[in-house]
């Protein structure tokens, strides 16, 4: 295979399913794991540079800036399900409308959140409680990022119409130039110019920014696939309302998953400033180690929605099965490396040797997690190809809400003491573990109940 074959659409509707699965995930991957960067160096620089106490400043930021990216998620979920059914059923009219609806719709987006996130920034981290040291520091990142918020935007969205026809390589490379900008850019803003926790925000912005604009270069060039003009950029009533069928379940779980982890934020904020720092920690490298369930999962999105749209269930049933034990096994060695490893890796954050045990603890209690997290991720991914976003929907709300929450609040109750007068802090993992493996199982019930294979939006009558 030729490099420029790489940076090709790919067209899985033949050939191996699995080798092609692993062959269109390997660059998301990469890429997501490139873009994971920008979190973790953010929290190395300022952790290394300012202080454990930056460290918390930027993790409690994350849930509130979660909430606001709701609007994105939703879109680029939508986006390469309706692009990767047009594309696989060869409609270029349809799927310049929906590509330009999609780019319409994220400047819009974009809009509405750099308005609404600097007013409501300062008042929820009030309502969180959370600690006054790190207040002021939390209030500046997130108003920064906010207000930078169109570049994430673009690129994200237009990330998916990317791997909607089968690009999953260009992504890649234009985030490697963003990522590679973000850090030295974290460096000289903190180390140099002394921007603090403000310096690492600015720098995220920039690149982002830089990622957004060579995406939009390369939709400009990929005339062979689709049209990428001013006649496509208003939006019809037909692709937003597919749009919106297809992104809001997501867009919708995103956000009350941000919701429910801001419930959850509040509890973390009780255990005070260390095991916030700790749980900062543990989510970086927590995000690594996730990231094949997240790449598989969007993925098997694709894949699907491509088959779907050939009339090809046959190679959705044996790529989703195959495929789903691929991604375990990876899961299975990446949390072997991270238990082996774990302190090494946690000490690059911080030098403080209680932050590091505490660290290194949650970790091992969420690792048996992940091989869940696999299971989890790949089928609802082959849910939501083939159309069916409400199932996905309705488990991950299930999961975030009605059973994690309560369940980390009882078990944090269950344990307190008259020495641990706050509870166990390690309930809050053991609560998480917990949630994965029942979404895992309800998720395999519903995908071999088989109600999603009759959910396309292409002309498919016999799908």
């Amino acid at each position: 295979m030729t490099i420029k074959k790489l940076f090709e659409p790919v067209d899985m509707t033949e050939g191996d399913p699995v080798s092609r699965i692993i062959i269109f995930t390997i660059p998301m991957l990469l890429g997501n794991i490139a873009q994971q960067f920008y979190s973790t160096v953010d929290s190395i620089i300022v952790g290394r540079f300012v202080g454990d106490n930056a460290l918390a400043a930027v993790g409690s930021a994350m849930p509130i800036l979660n909430l606001m990216f709701v609007l994105f998620m939703g879109i680029s979920v939508g986006a390469s399900i309706m692009v990767s059914q047009y594309f696989g059923a060869r409609q270029r009219e349809e799927l310049s409308q929906a590509i330009g609806c999609c780019f319409t719709l994220t400047l819009i987006s974009s809009a509405i959140i750099m308005i609404v996130g600097p007013l409501i920034a300062h008042p929820l981290l009030k309502l969180l409680g959370t600690p006054e040291s790190i207040l002021a520091w939390c209030a500046s990142y997130l108003t920064i990022l906010f207000l930078g918020i169109l570049g994430n935007g673009l690129y994200n969205i237009l990330s998916g119409v990317l791997r909607g026809v089968g690009d999953s390589m260009s992504a890649l490379r234009y985030l490697l130039i963003a990522t590679v900008i973000n850090i030295i850019l974290d460096y000289v803003f903190v180390k140099y110019l002394a921007l603090g926790v403000a310096g690492v925000a600015w720098a995220t912005v920039i690149a982002q920014a830089i990622s957004a604009l060579l995406i939009i270069a390369k939709l400009l060039r990929m005339k062979d696939v689709f049209d990428f003009t001013r006649q496509y950029l208003w939006p019809k009533k037909h692709y937003v309302d597919s749009l919106a069928r297809l992104g809001l379940p997501s867009g919708v779980t995103q956000a009350i998953i941000s919701m429910s982890m801001i419930v959850v934020q509040s509890l973390t904020n009780s255990f005070g400033e260390q095991y916030i720092a700790a749980n900062v920690i543990v989510m970086r490298i927590d995000g690594f180690v996730m990231l094949p369930a997240f790449s598989f999962g969007s993925a098997m999105t694709t894949y699907t929605g491509q088959n779907i749209g050939a009339n090809r269930m046959d190679r959705v049933l044996t790529g989703t099965k195959r495929t789903t034990f691929v991604a375990m096994g990876i899961s299975t060695a990446l949390t072997i490396l991270i238990l082996a490893f774990g302190r090494h890796l946690m000490a690059i954050f911080t030098e403080t040797p209680t932050l590091i045990e505490m660290s290194y603890h949650c970790m091992c209690i969420l690792a048996p997690g992940y091989i869940a997290m696999e299971v989890m991720q790949c089928l609802s991914g082959t849910m939501r190809g083939a159309g069916d976003t409400l199932t996905p929907m309705w488990i991950s709300v299930l999961n975030s809400v009605i059973i994690r929450v309560p369940l980390a609040y009882l078990l944090v109750f269950l344990t307190k003491t008259p020495e641990l007068p706050q509870g166990n802090c390690y309930m809050m993992q053991v609560s998480l573990v917990l949630t994965w493996m029942i979404g895992a199982l309800i998720n395999f019930i519903c995908y071999r109940a088989g109600r999603w294979k009759g959910k396309a939006i292409v002309d498919r009558p016999d799908v």
